[in-house]
């Protein structure tokens, strides 16, 4: 079989990418509006665009179901304050997290409605989530418009980790982690470990 996408919807698309191209990581993106009502909410089009300044990177699509075409709040806050935070969502959180997903109005407070705790960062304005055992601080490098969607590439100014979540040497403890992922309109537990002879893969 084969699927030629011009001939195709863009959700057909959708699925048979989100389908692909898996499992993917979750970045539960912590940003604040222009009149500082807090904002959380998960994206898992989310990867590292470079290591060397460490930069990573989210594609934020328009709104979906009852916000369907809008501007999502999350690329708002980020066009206007230029800084964001990403949170690593672990299996034990992945009810806060969908939680946090629901399309509610632009004045509500997701932490609140999904019983996270916000704590202050130090180099940026947005809060962190304190539950999460990962946080990275961003400041806005660029937002590129790419057809219907737009990618956001932050540079990483500081890394938070919890300590029982850390390996030493700078590597983190993933069987502690057990970072949650993202499989179509499913989820991904990374809970088996495992290592290839052939370690030339990057």
């Amino acid at each position: 079989m084969k699927f030629n996408p011009a001939q195709l919807e863009p959700k057909q698309v959708y699925k048979l990418l989100s389908g692909s191209v898996v499992p993917r990581p979750i970045a539960w993106v912590s940003t604040i509006s222009k009149d500082e009502t807090l904002n959380l909410s998960p994206f898992s089009f989310f990867t590292v665009a470079s290591r060397q300044p460490p930069m990573l990177c989210i594609s934020i699509g328009p709104g979906v179901g009852e916000r369907e075409g809008t501007i999502k709040d999350t690329l708002t806050n980020i066009q206007n304050q230029k800084e964001f935070v990403i949170n690593i969502v672990p299996t034990f959180l992945g009810n806060e997290m969908q939680q946090s997903a629901e399309n509610v109005p632009s004045n509500v407070n997701e932490f609140e409605l999904a019983g996270l705790t916000p704590v202050d960062s130090e180099l940026v304005k947005p809060k962190r989530v304190k539950e999460s055992p990962i946080q990275m601080e961003c400041k806005l490098h660029q937002i590129i418009n790419l057809g219907s969607d737009y990618l956001i590439i932050g540079e990483m100014v500081l890394y938070h980790i919890d300590e029982e979540f850390y390996a030493g040497n700078y590597k983190i403890n993933l069987e502690k982690l057990r970072p949650l992922g993202r499989l179509a309109g499913n989820y991904s537990e990374s809970a088996d470990f495992f290592t290839l002879p052939n370690k030339d893969l990057k």
